[in-house]
């Protein structure tokens, strides 16, 4: 199995981009691209070549469904895991949101400490 290196980490909110970047960096050394915007994400998606991508549900301009929509028409991401990052987890919601093939959902607030870890179990369920 590949071990995951690169995450690739979209959120509109500077300090949730920070925390999340220290926790994946410092505690699961991993390697991280932090985008302020689903525009920006998808501009940096061919460079970075993310191994997986965590994606926040909620941002202004375009979120999260419509970034998973225009990741996915970059052939080298159509098999990228894509792990929602939401507050909003109501039943319906967290439906609708792996109806779009999502890998899974994480919840915020989140752990910091943890965060590298759930990645990692996400990668290698996706990955057996």
């Amino acid at each position: 199995m590949t071990t995951l290196q690169r995450v690739m980490h979209i959120e509109d909110d500077p300090s949730i981009l920070e925390v999340a970047r220290l926790a994946l960096e410092l505690v699961g050394g991993l390697q991280v691209c932090s985008c302020a915007s689903g525009a920006e994400g998808i501009a940096a998606a061919r460079s970075f070549q993310p191994q997986l991508i965590l994606l926040d549900v909620m941002m202004p301009d375009m979120d999260g469904p419509q970034t998973l929509a225009a990741l996915r028409q970059i052939p080298e991401l159509q098999a990228t895991p894509v792990v929602f990052l939401t507050a909003r987890a109501q039943a319906s919601e967290v439906a609708a949101y792996r109806s779009l093939g999502v890998a899974d959902i994480l919840l915020k607030p989140f752990d910091p400490m943890q965060l590298a870890a759930q990645i990692s179990a996400i990668w290698e369920r996706y990955h057996v």
